[in-house]
């Protein structure tokens, strides 16, 4: 999951991306409301951390224009600002949730992954395909009731796939939603964890392949009778 970040104090700001890279997340800073609305209209992020008082532009001008932009990405508001006032305005404005620093960073990736089950209202609680099965809520993947022991990046790209199944999803999206848009890792990384992934994914060798490659664009996540 790609997550843009619009904060313009720098401590918070590496805080916030060194701690969900641990947990998997990409990771994507604006410091202003200006640079916000600008990667935001070029790139696709799948969630928004948002401070209201940023430079520039300001936080709940930037939560309306990216609402109305997106009317199913999920926004949190992380701020100073605690007032009732305050909180009843940046929820107006289009956010989901509301935050107020200093927060707990427990709590803050508690929040994003409730916000991430319910941000798409097509997306259901539980993501299934054939007899694979994943809860985003406890990260838990089952393959014909067989649980799939994976690292977070492994289940990063999973989730990523279900996320988009029957889509073709090209490398480059994949880099930029599982890893980056800064990544400067080895160039072969997604090749490499989708061998990862497919391997894991046959639990007892008889299963359906679920991952193929789309030569010349990418890969599609679906039960092999529909490629």
């Amino acid at each position: 999951m790609q997550i843009l970040i619009v904060e313009d104090e720098e401590k918070i700001a590496n805080f916030l991306r060194r701690g969900l890279k641990e947990e998997c997340y990409a990771v994507d800073i604006a410091t202003d409301g200006e640079e916000a609305l600008y990667k935001f209209n070029e790139n696709q992020y799948d969630f928004v951390i948002l401070d209201l008082m940023i430079p520039k532009t300001d936080g709940m001008v930037v939560c309306s224009k990216i609402r109305k932009k997106n009317i199913n990405i999920p926004i949190l508001i992380l701020t100073a600002k605690d007032s009732i006032e305050d909180k009843i305005k940046g929820l107006d404005s289009g956010a989901d949730d509301y935050m107020v620093k200093p927060f707990s960073f427990e709590e803050l990736t508690a929040r994003i992954r409730a916000l991430l089950r319910r941000g798409n209202k097509a997306d259901p609680a539980i993501l299934k395909i054939d007899d694979l099965s994943l809860d985003p809520a406890t990260r838990v993947a089952k393959r014909a009731g067989k649980i799939i022991e994976m690292t977070a990046r492994e289940y990063a790209l999973l989730e990523y796939l279900m996320r988009n199944q029957g889509r073709v999803i090209t490398k480059t999206s994949i880099l930029e939603h599982v890893w980056d848009y800064n990544y400067e890792g080895f160039s072969n990384v997604v090749e490499t964890y989708i061998k990862y992934l497919r391997k894991k994914l046959r639990t007892s060798g008889k299963e359906r392949e679920l991952i193929h490659t789309m030569r010349g664009s990418g890969y599609i996540f679906t039960v092999k009778d529909n490629v």
